[in-house]
């Protein structure tokens, strides 16, 4: 998969919440949540069909993805744990752990890594 930029997760985002999501809706919400006109949407959406993220299909020019939410975070927050972490998953948790985690997270993330094991 290639990388998504900023925008075109954000696009992303509205189609996930909103599919099967015709264009003009998607540019309606897009004008109405991130402030963009009409022809920012579309080439959002021409880039993301060039990427075979989206696909558009007729009538109607109807977009539905073709990669899963859950499959963008996996491969950004590789991409994130490599260029900052070196690779290592340890230091990336270690790194948020001791100041940003209530004890609440903290025991969901025992009970998951718990449920690898």
């Amino acid at each position: 998969m290639q990388d998504l930029f900023d925008a075109e997760l954000r696009l992303m985002e509205i189609v996930w919440e909103h599919e099967p999501v015709s264009a003009k809706e998607i540019s309606l919400l897009a004008a109405q949540k991130l402030g963009w006109n009409k022809n920012t949407t579309y080439t959002v959406i021409n880039r993301l069909i060039k990427k075979e993220v989206l696909r558009r299909e007729e009538p109607g020019f109807v977009c539905t993805s073709l990669v899963k939410k859950s499959e963008v975070q996996k491969a950004k927050t590789k991409m994130l744990i490599d260029k900052l972490f070196d690779g290592s998953k340890k230091a990336f948790f270690s790194a948020f752990a001791d100041e940003t985690l209530s004890q609440e997270e903290v025991e969901a993330l025992k009970a998951l890594i718990e449920k690898k094991e």
